[in-house]
């Protein structure tokens, strides 16, 4: 950086995305090999790949921003544009699944008996887990806010005091949507009822698992004084993921869970 006249990272040649491409062609030709063939082995070579790759890639992220001086205020500013984006992208995958939803409970066909939810489907009781759910949900949305406040004052004991709460919370929900699945009087199979709620909860499942690993990522991160005051962007990153989650779990809990049934 001290050899060039402007704040912009030219990022240096890297193995990553050679990599990463050699092990999305790997996962998709072996699922392929799995579904007709019944072997794993392309697929698991690729998931393997796919994940040293994520890890040694990120790492290396890392390091240009909190080592190298890297990410300077213009750098930063194009990841959080980059970030708003990803989110965006994220709000309409999950429209998606709304859609299919509304589509199906608003005007149930003959195929359903015509009422929603469909005939012989019992669905689970609002206020029962899934409302234990929110609650847990909304409290991590609290605690992370608190850790980025921490943060900002540069507080390091109460950000790493949030930072654990909030993935703590954020394991205790999927370890009670695992239980929910698990005593589920109903399945993915019956019909576009189970459909639509598998598809959208367990997707969201599948952020919250991913959310929980990006705030245990900034809290190792925290503890190896990587944060300061000023410069905090990865946690910011993670924040905003956070909370993204909590809306969806919102509307997922208002219209399936309590309209819905």
């Amino acid at each position: 950086m001290a050899h060039q006249a402007h704040a912009f990272h030219m990022v240096d040649p890297s193995p990553w995305p050679l990599t990463g491409a050699a092990a999305a062609f790997l996962v998709t030709s072996g699922l392929a090999a799995w579904f007709h063939f019944n072997t794993s082995i392309i697929l698991a070579l690729g998931l393997t790949l796919m994940l040293l790759t994520m890890y040694q890639w990120w790492r290396d992220v890392v390091r240009e921003g909190t080592f190298q001086g890297h990410h300077t205020p213009p750098v930063q500013k194009g990841l959080r544009y980059g970030m708003i984006l990803f989110i965006t992208s994220e709000v309409f995958f999950f429209i998606g699944f709304f859609w299919a939803f509304y589509n199906a409970s608003l005007a149930p066909t003959p195929e359903v008996g015509e009422c929603w939810p469909p005939t012989g489907i019992i669905p689970f009781n609002p206020f029962e887990i899934p409302l234990l759910n929110t609650a847990v949900l909304l409290a991590s949305g609290v605690s992370v806010t608190w850790a980025h406040h921490s943060i900002m004052q540069a507080d390091r004991k109460g950000a790493l005091q949030a930072l654990a709460i909030t993935v703590t919370l954020g394991l205790y929900f999927t370890l009670l949507q695992a239980m929910e699945y698990y005593e589920a009087p109903f399945t993915i199979a019956d019909g576009i009822y189970g459909t639509t709620f598998f598809v959208a909860t367990g997707f969201h499942g599948l952020h919250v698992i991913i959310g929980s690993i990006f705030l245990i990522t900034c809290l190792l991160r925290q503890l190896f004084f990587h944060f300061t005051s000023q410069h905090h962007f990865g946690f910011e990153a993670a924040a905003w993921y956070w909370h993204f989650v909590d809306v969806v779990w919102l509307f997922l809990y208002v219209s399936i869970y309590w309209w819905g049934s």
